[in-house]
């Protein structure tokens, strides 16, 4: 009985969540208003872009401040100044922006992007802003073995995901195999690591990473269909941004400005500067929002899990199975899903205008609760069902009872594994920098596109999450102790 109820349960959890599209007002998806009207109400142009793909845009420091730069980001700026708008860069994973721009978050993207017809069927391109060589760069130590396309057959290529490079592997390598990441440094860590055989790159991306790894070099491989042009994506109806937009594309190409904004864009990649003087407040204040993230997840989730724990251990039927349902579904899909379900759901569903970083609260809180929730129920099952009769025969009812006798034993007991979803959380907190979310491993990232080393800064990242989660260790170690003094 108790198991058709809990079916019935979870076939009508699914069917709400399938039909919640249709009865809630798209309001960022559809196009009744030109996006040029939102963002003018907004007061700010968002663009959305990879600042890992130097020189078109990446992260340096002036001045002990950080800022963006590049050849994207100069243009950028040139279409808000053009409007007399606002502009805001909004920082994300290159494969999560064309998501992005359809559910309203951005604007529009600028970010060395190519008009595939498959792009084209999901949104709009400006007139092109630059044309491009599509490059295949190997180590030098197997530049005259891989001269021709029948050399890589059977060899490994790397490339980032969801781009035009990926396409051109597999049409005109298709003998070789395709491994496709999703951050340009991470493919060029495998090719200098040797886990891939040559990587295919952008021209002028490929002079920055070669100018910085002296051990690669281009091939003499050429591609049949290696010239592309760059554009800016837009939204689908929107013929006013589309028009101011082309404008000032216009204006750059006919004043040949490009050239402007790669000259400057290479100053800045190449400045000087030791790494930590660079970088260092890079970790620092990704290090401060996951301890942030962190805690918020944890101790907003707990809140949470405790509501549930007691739902599932209540004598209603139907609460249980609520709590079932909540908590077996968040415990059974990937905290990935569940961060894209919350950061374009909200916006895609409910219209609802929220950051990145509220968002991957939003997640990581809703992740949490769940196994919290768990951890709190066993912990309160663990506490002898005599205590309960005892506190009862004191004369206190089932909620003074649980208040004042039940869980302040059952906090004993979940304290460890309390400590080990805070340990936890830390680590799955870098899942949130697919949104844009500037915690550590976000950071990270941004530093190994700033500075063409895509080693060092994990290496970084690495020894700042050991430090967090072992302090965290040491100090519910000490409170554990503490505890059991008490006893």
């Amino acid at each position: 009985m108790k198991r058709n109820l809990f079916v019935k349960v979870v076939l009508i959890t699914v069917c709400l969540l399938l039909t919640i599209p249709y009865l809630v007002p798209k309001q960022s998806h559809a196009q009744e208003t030109d996006q040029w009207e939102k963002a003018k109400e907004r007061g700010e142009l968002r663009v959305g872009l990879s600042a890992d793909y130097a020189p078109y845009e990446f992260e340096h420091t002036k001045d002990g401040k950080r800022e963006y730069a590049g050849i994207d980001i100069e243009l950028a700026k040139k279409i808000a100044k053009d409007n007399g708008i606002k502009l805001k860069i909004v920082n994300m994973q290159f494969d999560s922006l064309l998501g992005a721009l359809k559910t309203g978050k951005i604007d529009m993207i600028i970010s060395g992007m190519a008009p595939t017809p498959e792009r084209k069927k999901e949104v709009d391109f400006s007139d092109h802003y630059m044309e491009v060589k599509q490059r295949l760069i190997v180590q030098k130590k197997d530049k005259d073995k891989l001269k021709t396309i029948e050399d890589f057959k059977g060899k490994m290529i790397g490339v980032q995901k969801q781009t035009t490079q990926e396409e051109l592997a597999k049409t005109e390598m298709p003998d070789s195999q395709v491994s496709s990441l999703a951050r340009v440094p991470e493919v060029i860590m495998s090719l200098n690591s040797g886990k891939v055989d040559g990587m295919i790159i952008e021209g002028p991306v490929a002079d920055a990473y070669l100018e910085k790894n002296p051990n690669l070099t281009y091939s003499d491989v050429d591609f049949s269909d290696a010239d592309k042009t760059t554009a800016i994506a837009l939204p689908k109806d929107s013929p006013q941004l589309m028009e101011r937009v082309n404008k000032s594309v216009k204006e750059v190409r006919d004043n040949n400005l490009i050239k402007d904004y790669q000259d400057k864009a290479t100053e800045a990649m190449f400045d000087d500067g030791s790494f930590f003087s660079k970088y260092g407040s890079y970790f620092l204040h990704g290090v401060g929002y996951t301890i942030l993230l962190s805690f918020l997840g944890v101790v907003a989730g707990a809140l949470i899990g405790v509501f549930f724990a007691l739902m599932k251990l209540s004598n209603s039927k139907i609460l249980k199975s609520i709590a079932s349902v909540y908590i077996e579904f968040i415990r059974g899909t990937p905290l990935l899903v569940q961060v894209f379900l919350v950061y374009f759901g909200t916006t895609a569903v409910l219209g609802l205008d929220l950051s990145a970083l509220i968002c991957g609260i939003i997640a990581l809180i809703i992740n949490c609760s769940a196994y919290i929730a768990e951890i709190i129920r066993a912990g309160i099952n663990a506490v002898d069902n005599g205590q309960m009769e005892a506190a009862r025969s004191l004369g206190l009812n089932k909620s003074q009872a649980m208040k004042k006798v039940i869980m302040p034993q059952a906090i004993k007991n979940i304290l460890p594994a309390l400590g080990n979803e805070f340990v936890t959380v830390i680590k799955e907190s870098s899942i949130v920098s697919v949104i844009g979310v500037s915690e550590l491993m976000f950071n990270a990232q941004v530093v190994q596109g700033a500075s063409f080393d895509p080693f060092t800064p994990l290496l970084v990242a690495a020894v700042l999450y050991f430090i967090l989660t072992f302090t965290l260790s040491r100090v519910m170690y000490i409170a554990e102790r503490r505890f059991s003094v008490s006893d």
